[in-house]
This record gives C-alpha cells, structure tokens and sequence, in this order.
C-alpha cells in the first residue's frame, strides 16, 4: 500500500474530507469543495483551489494503485519500511503544504493522528513524526497495534520525539476544540470487508468533525459505509477518491 505514494511522491493524500469552518477575512477566498483543502492565496492573488481547479487531477483504481505496489516490490525490490518511511513523509509534506502552521489558529498546530491496525497506520506513525520536525504538534491514537517489530520500531521511534499517545479515542467536541486538524491513517486503498471495533466508533466519531481531515489514500469511510457528506461508497470499478 505504501509502494503508490512512494512512487507518486504525493502521498496519495486527501485533504480536506471535512472542510475547516473559518471566519471570514479581508481579501480571503471563499472555503469550497475541493480534494486540496483549506483555500489560500498565493502570490498572484489567485485561490490555490483556483490552481488546482485548472489541473487535471487521475486517481488510480485499487487493481491499479495494488499493481504499482506490485511492481515496487517485486521488480524494484523495495522494502516495506522503505516504502513506508517514503509514504509517511510524503504525506507529512502534503500536510504542510495544504495546512501549513502560519494558517493554523494555534502555535505549535495540533494534530490528531489516528492509526488503523495495517500498513495505513505504519505511514500515520512515519507522518506524524516528520510533522513533529515540521513544526507542528502531533498526538496519536493507535488502538490496534501489530505485534511486528517493524510497527515497535515506528512506534518507540514516535515516543523518542515525545509524541503523547492517547488510551482511548477523544469524543467529537473534545476533538473539535483541542485539533487543528485531524489525519485519517486507519484503511488504505486495499481495505475490505466490514469495519470493526473501535474502528466503527471511530468512524462514526469523525463524522461530525468539524475540524479538516487528512486521509491517506482515501477516506478510511470510503468503500466500507457512509461516513458524511463527503465520504464514499466507492464501486469496485470506480475512481478510489471520491469527493
């Protein structure tokens, strides 16, 4: 699952699933639905959404994004926590660029990082550890953690920095008035199946959410249930991100 965002160099990454609600400014661009996030002005006065507006954006299928993480593998002979470590910090570098800490209310921003029990959540924990050195202020929740040590490493590695990690997830107003954004590392792109607990609640939590969320790959709602205006469901042969 890491092989497609290491290969991109984007990181595959969502923002803005839910839309911050800010006050308006003097000369600020009106927040819409866009796959970019937060709108912001650049240089020449234009709306970044603007640019990306103008560019043409493909997604991959999930047998496409599967075949690149096949090739990367196999033919390139890559490893896990190389991909990994490239995914996580593509996608801590995404963040900065469509979140960056001058546009955030507080200083440190606080992130909230939630990490699913696979891979997805390996590149949560490499992100939120570039975005600790990026300037900003990440938490985790990780409540299924893999019994691996390349999934000890990444998390010891998180508590060296002094990365807190939360015992249970926050409510939804706790999350709304402590975050600045939140970052969705629970299901990639080859998830299946049913969501499980603590995953529902998670999701069902995050529904309600006010403040933006990251997601890395697609929305971890996406292809499993309706998880808000934005989220989902996803037909096999369709686009894998869907806004």
């Amino acid at each position: 699952m890491s092989g497609l965002r290491a290969l991109l160099g984007l990181g595959l990454l969502v923002a803005g699933s839910r839309l911050p609600r800010i006050g308006s400014k003097a000369g600020a661009c009106r927040l819409g639905r866009t796959w970019w996030g937060p709108q912001r002005l650049n240089s020449g006065g234009r709306c970044y959404s603007e640019v990306m507006a103008s560019t043409a954006v493909k997604y991959l299928s999930q047998e496409e994004a599967q075949a690149v993480d096949e090739e990367l593998f196999n033919e390139y002979e890559f490893s896990v926590d190389q991909l990994m470590e490239l995914a996580g910090l593509s996608c801590a570098t995404a963040v900065a660029k469509a979140y960056p800490p001058t546009s955030m209310s507080r200083s440190p921003p606080t992130v909230l990082v939630i990490c699913g029990p696979g891979n997805n959540g390996g590149d949560g924990l490499v992100c939120a550890r570039h975005l600790k050195l990026f300037g900003y202020q990440p938490t985790i929740y990780y409540p299924k953690r893999p019994n691996k040590p390349l999934f000890t490493a990444l998390v010891t590695q998180c508590q060296k920095m002094d990365i807190p990690f939360l015992d249970e997830m926050p409510p939804e107003p706790m999350i709304d008035e402590l975050y600045d954004l939140v970052v969705d590392a629970i299901f990639g792109f080859s998830f299946k199946g049913d969501v499980r607990e603590p995953f529902h609640s998670i999701l069902s939590v995050m529904k309600g959410l006010t403040v933006p969320i990251a997601s890395i790959d697609i929305p971890s709602g996406a292809g499993t249930q309706k998880v808000g205006d934005n989220w989902g469901p996803i037909l096999p042969d369709e686009p894998q991100l869907r806004l």
